[in-house]
């Protein structure tokens, strides 16, 4: 696909989730779900992330709140270790899982804040190797 929504929401899905994630989203993708990867390039981050009315890190922290508050971990995980790039901060994501749990429900923040708090401890487990290696 080649539309320049398509490229947009290619360069705006690498800009969040990163080149590397993006590259293997395209290697991993068959017959069968390209469609589906080229609806969301083009839809999810072509027209709605790529709209300059709010910043990506508010983008990022109302994207939490809402897969948290619908109960899909898996995304939660991916957009929490996305934060880092678009500008959200921890404290942001807490509080993001504070409005989860009172407008979405205590049992769907208590998921959510623990695989967050997986992730960030995944993360900082990264960045202490790395600075061990330099």
């Amino acid at each position: 696909m080649s539309n320049d929504r398509f490229q947009q929401g290619r360069e705006t899905r690498q800009s969040v989730l990163g080149k590397a994630h993006v590259e293997r989203a395209d290697k991993n993708s068959t017959e069968f779900d390209q469609p589906f990867q080229e609806l969301i390039t083009e839809g999810a981050w072509g027209t709605v992330w790529s709209r300059d009315n709010w910043t990506k890190r508010e983008r990022s922290m109302v994207t939490i709140a809402l897969l948290a508050g619908l109960g899909h971990l898996d995304e939660v995980a991916m957009h929490v270790r996305a934060a880092a790039n678009t500008g959200a901060t921890r404290d942001d994501i807490r509080e993001a899982m504070l409005h989860v749990a009172i407008y979405a429900g205590v049992p769907a923040a208590n998921s959510a804040i623990k695989v967050a708090k997986t992730v960030f401890a995944e993360m900082d487990r990264q960045e202490s190797e790395k600075r061990g290696k330099s």
